[in-house]
């Protein structure tokens, strides 16, 4: 599968076109849209989420409630577009309107895309960039990888992402039977996290983030159960599904770090310590013992849970802007102020369990194939009575 967005922030809308996706799967416009209202929850979003209320329309590609095996078009309208017509219309403006249409950025703000995009570009006006740059098109990402989600819960994987770290408060690791009941406690947390007494502290360190003007980071986990042994492959650098899960994942705005299982504490233990022992059952086949390498062994699966921490830097959007260069004068300023969130890890935490489900689904039918569902299920089931008895 493949997938392309388009569309700006404050733009008419966000549209995704997805290629791949088998024919005969069952799809809706409201298996999305529980994914986009995920999306839009979480303490310590802005203004936005006020006004948008993320809903999609299925352009092409489904009929009568079924995938045709045609590329599938999603479009996510932009509410607020109805204040930005002249501002980021299409048409060319006249001179007089030009000179109207204010809200022209010189002055970029440290760690966005900004200066780096103008330069690169040849934008004199910066809201060129930072309309596409903006943490807006994870709208349309989180709806592909809902897509994947219908996809993979056909064959009884299920993902969940909720937040283990904001600022300084981590979360205690509890136990939980499932992901489906790991997603019942976490989706009902407003920080997305398992562990009520650091929810609290979670929110308060977020309240005085936007006390104080501040942004605040964090650590979101994800987890896939029910993920088939062999998906991706060692024969190639690029054929690695891990690999391609760290990308996808570093790819989401404010992204800065990923990790696998144990991750970079892997690097500090014994290799006693990390490596997964293995087991042997007549009824399920091999197995594994423990799952310190987070479900992936050679750049494939091993049939354990996959495991992917994301790490999320503080939004760089500051209502007590850093200093920063004006383009034109190149005078000293202080950085411009767009509308924008305090704390959004529970927000990434959705952005980052769609990313990671769609490298699961693209792994998947690259496995078993991707025409018709029906000669998927066939491959499938094949597969795993021939892993059962390997």
């Amino acid at each position: 599968m493949r997938f392309l967005t388009a569309g700006e922030s404050h733009g008419p809308q966000l549209t995704a076109i997805v290629e791949g996706v088998p024919s005969q799967l069952p799809l809706t416009a409201e298996d999305i849209n529980e994914h986009l209202a995920r999306r839009q929850k979480g303490y310590g979003r802005g203004r936005r989420m006020q006004i948008e209320k993320d809903q999609v329309q299925i352009m092409s590609g489904v009929r009568h409630g079924k995938t045709t095996g045609a590329p599938i078009t999603l479009v996510i309208e932009n509410k607020d577009w109805t204040h930005w017509t002249k501002i980021m219309g299409a048409e060319p403006l006249s001179e007089e309107e030009a000179e109207k249409v204010k809200r022209k950025i010189t002055r970029p703000r440290p760690g966005h895309a900004d200066l780096n995009g103008a330069v690169k570009y040849r934008h004199r006006d910066m809201r060129n960039v930072l309309e596409r740059s903006s943490a807006r098109e994870t709208t349309v990402r989180v709806a592909v990888g809902a897509l994947a989600q219908v996809i993979l819960r056909q064959f009884g994987i299920r993902l969940a992402g909720h937040v283990l770290e904001i600022g300084d408060v981590k979360a205690a690791q509890l136990d939980f039977s499932s992901v489906e009941k790991l997603k019942e406690v976490t989706e009902s947390s407003e920080v997305r996290c398992q562990d009520e007494e650091a929810s609290e502290k979670m929110k308060a360190a977020i309240d005085d983030a936007k006390k104080n003007g501040d942004s605040i980071g964090g650590i979101v986990e994800v987890i896939a159960e029910n993920v088939p042994i062999g998906l991706g492959s060692h024969v190639h650098y690029d054929r690695k599904l891990d690999g391609k899960i760290a990308r996808s994942v570093l790819s989401i705005n404010a992204f800065k770090g990923v990790e696998i299982g144990l991750g970079f504490d892997a690097a500090r233990m014994k290799g006693s310590e990390v490596h997964d022992e293995i087991t042997y059952d007549e009824e399920t086949g091999f197995g594994r013992s423990s799952n310190r390498l987070g479900g992936f062994e050679g750049g494939m699966t091993n049939g354990m849970p996959i495991v992917v921490h994301g790490a999320m830097k503080p939004i760089p959007t500051l209502y007590k802007p850093l200093q920063s260069v004006d383009i034109d004068t190149k005078e000293p300023f202080t950085a411009s102020i767009e509308r924008s969130d305090s704390c959004a890890v529970p927000a990434a935490a959705v952005v980052c369990e769609a990313a990671v489900a769609w490298e699961i689904a693209d792994g998947f039918l690259e496995k078993f194939g991707s025409d018709t569902m029906e000669d998927i299920h066939k491959s499938y089931e094949a597969y795993m009575k021939e892993a059962r008895e390997f």
